[in-house]
């Protein structure tokens, strides 16, 4: 890139192409980035566990109105274990006299981010727990909230607490927001479908455009000559003219609410060939610190484009880990390498030797 030092080399990618996007001044302080360096030996690191020593240890089973605490010392004695209602004050008062060196660390799926936030605000550690990950605070007879607290608190003491990343705050409600335009983009191909689907068992002949396209859709019901039928689709075509709008609307208010954060990484992100806004935004925000992929391994994983291995006594049992990652990451880089081929003859061109060495890839 023009006007960037080359201080990181780029090694070749055998599996897809990788895409140049600019870090945040936090990650990397010169121009562009290129998201970690591609290992060569076969395998990858293991999972990423917190593993840092404190002298306190609090695991957090956090409900929407409720949480469960059980607060560890390093040797391992159990100094509070009880079920609180869930508020910033009642959290702090509890955690008062651990506070000299303690980490905190919740598992939760959706309730987690004012938690976090408080825990930055008061200079806590924090360690939020992937629920898709921690498949070890499910074992045992008994499940409560108390119980998962601490099994949390021990994986957390024992360094075997699997580590996901936390957003920044002042990212989060634009990203939560591309994610919605991500579920409205998949309510819109559910309409797509059945028009296709009705056309080709009446045998009636192709459209001959795109019913993706507003412009296009008028008379799509008409054709079909059964009532019930025409009923259908217009209903189909109407709820897409609707989710059009909202569609439309969820992407203007992304871009003008990502600007402030990250605008010069977003105007960077032009420089690839078939972004879009939409894609532009979505990688940026669900990355957002390329810092926490040191390798392309770690990149690729994190966009579930690759399967975990099974292996023991050196023979292979299949893959796992297919939900371990961001289901919008990869849908946002899936579509962006798509896009990218379209027009990029460099892409094709390395797209074509993989196909030949390796074979088509399967949907």
């Amino acid at each position: 890139m023009a006007g960037a030092r080359y201080e990181r080399r780029l090694l070749g990618v055998g599996s897809s192409a990788l895409i140049l996007i600019e870090a945040p001044s936090s990650a990397y302080r010169r121009g562009m980035l290129v998201v970690g360096e591609w290992s060569r030996r076969r395998g990858g690191d293991l999972r990423r566990f917190y593993t840092k020593q404190h002298k306190m240890y609090c695991g957090i089973d956090l409900q929407a109105r409720t949480l469960s605490i059980c607060i560890l010392s390093q040797e391992g004695e159990g100094m509070v274990h009880q079920h609180f209602t869930a508020t910033p004050e009642t959290f702090l008062k509890v955690l008062a006299p651990s506070r000299d060196d303690v980490v905190v660390a919740g598992a939760c799926l959706f309730t987690w981010y004012w938690l976090a936030d408080l825990c930055a605000r008061e200079g806590i550690p924090f360690v939020r727990g992937p629920a898709l990950s921690m498949q070890a605070i499910h074992g045992g007879t008994a499940t409560n909230d108390r119980s998962e607290a601490q099994k949390v608190a021990v994986l957390l003491r024992g360094g075997m607490l699997p580590q996901a990343s936390v957003s920044p705050a002042a990212m989060r409600a634009t990203r939560d927001l591309l994610r919605r335009r991500l579920q409205l983009m998949r309510t819109r191909a559910e309409w797509l479908t059945p028009i296709q689907h009705t056309k080709r068992q009446d045998h009636l002949p192709e459209i001959g455009k795109k019913l993706a396209d507003k412009a296009n859709r008028a008379g799509g019901a008409a054709r079909f000559p059964d009532p019930a039928v025409q009923k259908s689709l217009a209903v189909a075509l109407a709820l897409l003219d609707h989710d059009d709008r909202l569609r439309r609307d969820t992407a203007l208010t992304s871009l003008k609410t990502a600007q402030p954060h990250d605008a010069n990484p977003l105007y960077r992100l032009r420089t690839v060939p078939g972004l879009g806004e939409s894609l532009r935004l979505g990688l940026l925000y669900e990355m957002h610190d390329l810092a926490r992929f040191p390798r392309g391994q770690d990149c690729v994983s994190s966009c579930r484009l690759v399967k975990c291995a099974k292996e023991a006594a050196g023979q292979r049992s299949g893959t796992s880990g297919t939900t371990i990652g961001q289901a919008s990451l990869k849908w946002a880089v899936s579509a962006a390498a798509v896009l990218c081929l379209r027009a990029n003859p460099v892409g094709q061109k390395s797209l074509t030797r993989l196909e030949n060495k390796h074979g088509q890839g399967k949907a």
